[in-house]
């Protein structure tokens, strides 16, 4: 029997593309840029969007990542008062995938401030087990065309490990972004983020952890059987 197949688009190295692999799908990558170490089963360096304008035959689900830093937390914050070069995209994302009639998620960082998708469902690395160091990583997805229940969201116990306002703290938890000032080490990151296929760090910053596409994949099959 033929796995059922996905389409990753802005893949990155391929953080969801593992999840649904794990879950039963064939997966192809879509991303503007060349990616060595993405880990899927076929890829096309191309635009995302025009990738959907050439049409999706034979694909079951469409997984998607628009870039996120427009309008985030760091972009809000630190670099608040610059000018902002990063697309919008998850309009003409949505209205496209919309058109396709394919089941799709978009994802966004739950922090981001612009509000452009629902939160239909929210995951965070507490949902899952995995032991220390550990990573946040809250992440909101926009689901079209099915449902996956939302896990509990557990209070978080303990501290980030790293320098707040000139004190420095000690914690189970790591930022998986930037580097200095106590944020996680390349290796750290690999493991708190389950991905074991690239040690650049661009690619672990941005990375959606292969266990939620995993545990969204996997639902999706179970409702689709």
């Amino acid at each position: 029997m033929s796995r059922p197949v996905a389409v990753d688009l802005f893949c990155c190295s391929g953080g969801a593309t593992r999840g649904l692999q794990r879950a039963g799908f064939y997966v192809i990558g879509v991303d503007n840029k060349p990616r060595p170490n993405y880990c899927g089963d076929d890829f096309f360096e191309k635009d995302a969007l025009d990738f959907i304008r050439g049409g999706l035959r034979g694909v079951d689900l469409v997984s998607s990542s628009p870039p996120c830093q427009e309008g985030s937390a760091l972009m809000s914050g630190t670099h608040g008062n610059r000018p902002n070069p990063h697309p919008q995209l998850v309009p003409e994302t949505r209205e496209l995938l919309a058109r396709t009639g394919l089941p799709f998620w978009i994802e966004q960082p739950t922090s981001n401030r612009r509000g452009l998708i629902r939160r239909d469902l929210t995951l965070c690395m507490d949902m899952f087990p995995i032991e220390p160091p550990r990573v946040f990583r809250h992440r909101s997805f926009e689901l079209s065309g099915f449902t996956v229940p939302q896990p509990q969201h557990v209070k978080h116990t303990g501290r980030v490990r790293g320098w707040r306002h000139g004190v420095e703290h000690a914690g189970d938890y790591v930022a998986a972004y930037g580097s200095g000032g106590g944020k996680a080490t390349v290796p750290e990151m690999r493991h708190a983020l389950g991905i074991d296929w690239t040690d650049v760090r661009e690619e672990l910053t941005e990375a959606i952890p292969p266990t939620y596409a995993e545990y969204i994949g996997r639902e999706f099959l179970r409702q689709a059987a």
